[in-house]
């Protein structure tokens, strides 16, 4: 039997320390089939996003002294637009972004991989992984009648599928085999996630004098905001992350995303993940960016990482050497695979999760092709996961000053998406088609005319929508307002 999206608030709710009792303030509305799928897509997106609406109306509570968090709303269409938002984005009637032609899967000689090509980096070290030149490449890409697709299936398909993972990785690209739940089980990484939490919280450093000042409660004319005042430094990219930072900042945040100068971002997810945030470029590597990011940490409340495991510690970014020089503050990371575990510094993204973690063989309900999820249920679940955990680590810090770490991964996700699959559940045949047009939102900013996708949940007296459009890329100050 599939599982409620009450029972699965209840139980991300638990992994995230909350009241028990506060649950009883979410109200699910809609379809449960709006994210059709043999795992139990729908009901986990709605808890998810849930799970950070309650958070944000528990710490909205706290800070106005109301008796209870507001009532929260989630329903189930809104959910499935949110969930899907790139597929709606739209620049002045324009869609943008899209897979990568080479972001699929490819046959092997024992089974099937899946490769993540949208960045020019991942799909550069995927060509140099499997012999093919640059002129090749270059010809495949250029010429109108060529098909990158085609040589890099001939370069894959006399070779065995852990041989292909290993050697793309190694090179700096994204491959990763399907396989079945009964392999992924019997896989180091796999066992190491088997009984996982969804999400960890711990407590760091020592206590403060940080905390939120009061807030006034609602009184209609402006919507209770309960992160006003909160500055969040965004070191997040691609849509997990960002799904959880563009969340802090509809909730009333300062959220300054920031970007090496040597890595741009892909337009779609620049936008449509950069909603109601500020964007600015600053290279770590040189004493100037250094110096600059130490100015920003003296004065923030949050920082949020989502690079592989480590990658930023070099630069001071480790939790724990930030709980140790700015004490108070709160910060969260967000990785592809979660640990512990072989796989925890690798690098991944939704789509090539699904496949080794056994979601793309269920989901494939019988067909021999791989299935896939109908929305990057990983990347948008797992950010408002994150986002809730912020919302409840600063809960946290009101009462007794001290930060906290918060983790989450998309693997651990997919582990608790896969804990409650239910073999007897089969694809609906004729999946009913979700009205997108109530749930978009429309502003004018200075790329143009912007349509995208709303948040999935409501709360009480609490914004809908975000406050500002994103940032261009890359063209703010480095600097708090």
């Amino acid at each position: 039997m599939r599982p409620s999206p009450v029972r699965l608030l209840d139980e991300a709710w638990q992994f995230l320390g909350g009241d028990p009792a506060s649950t009883a303030n979410v109200v699910f509305t809609g379809r449960p089939d709006t994210l059709p799928a043999r795992l139990p897509v729908t009901e986990a997106a709605q808890a998810l996003a849930a799970a950070a609406g309650l958070a944000a109306a528990e710490l909205g509570a706290l800070r106005t002294g109301a008796a209870e968090p507001a009532a929260v709303t989630v329903d189930s269409e809104a959910t499935a637009v949110a969930f899907t938002s790139e597929r709606h984005l739209r620049l002045s009637g324009k869609p943008l972004g899209g897979m990568d032609p080479l972001s699929k899967f490819f046959g092997c000689a024992d089974g099937v991989v899946r490769l993540h090509a949208n960045y020019p980096h991942h799909r550069a070290a995927l060509y140099a992984a499997l012999g093919i030149s640059a002129e090749a490449s270059a010809a495949a890409e250029t010429d109108p009648s060529g098909d990158p697709a085609e040589i890099v299936a001939a370069a894959l398909a006399p070779m065995r599928t852990a041989d292909a993972e290993e050697l793309i990785l190694a090179a700096g690209g994204v491959a990763f085999a399907v396989r079945t739940p009964e392999e992924w089980a019997a896989h180091e990484h796999g066992a190491a996630l088997a009984d996982s939490p969804l999400v960890t919280m711990r407590r760091t450093g020592v206590p403060s004098p940080r905390r939120l000042g009061a807030l006034p409660e609602p009184d209609g004319a402006s919507p209770l905001l309960p992160l006003a005042g909160v500055r969040v430094l965004d070191f997040t990219r691609v849509v997990a992350g960002p799904v959880a930072t563009r969340t802090l900042a509809l909730l009333g945040a300062d959220v300054l995303r920031i970007d090496p100068p040597h890595m741009p971002e892909l337009p779609g997810q620049a936008v449509d993940f950069c909603l109601g945030k500020r964007s600015a470029l600053l290279d770590l590597r040189t004493p100037e960016g250094l110096g600059k990011l130490d100015e920003l940490l003296a004065d923030t409340d949050v920082v949020v990482t989502g690079y592989r495991p480590g990658a930023l510690a070099r630069f001071g970014l480790a939790p724990d050497a930030l709980a140790a020089r700015h004490p108070g503050v709160v910060t969260a990371n967000l990785s592809a695979w979660g640990g512990p575990g072989p796989w925890a510094g690798r690098r991944g993204f939704d789509s090539v999760v699904q496949c080794p973690t056994g979601i793309a063989e269920v989901e494939a309900d019988g067909d021999p092709r791989p299935g896939v999820l109908p929305a990057q249920a990983l990347d948008h679940g797992t950010g408002y996961l994150l986002a809730a955990g912020v919302l409840r680590a600063l809960a946290a810090r009101q009462e007794d000053g001290r930060g906290s770490h918060v983790e989450a991964a998309l693997a651990q996700t997919a582990a608790w998406l896969m804990r409650h699959h239910d073999p007897e559940e089969h694809l609906p045949t004729f999946p009913r088609r979700v009205a997108a047009a109530p749930h978009l939102g429309f502003m004018v900013g200075q790329q143009g005319e912007l349509a995208y996708a709303l948040p999935p949940f409501r709360i009480k007296g609490g914004p809908e929508d975000w406050s500002a459009p994103p940032e261009p890329w890359g063209t703010g100050t480095a600097a708090w307002r």
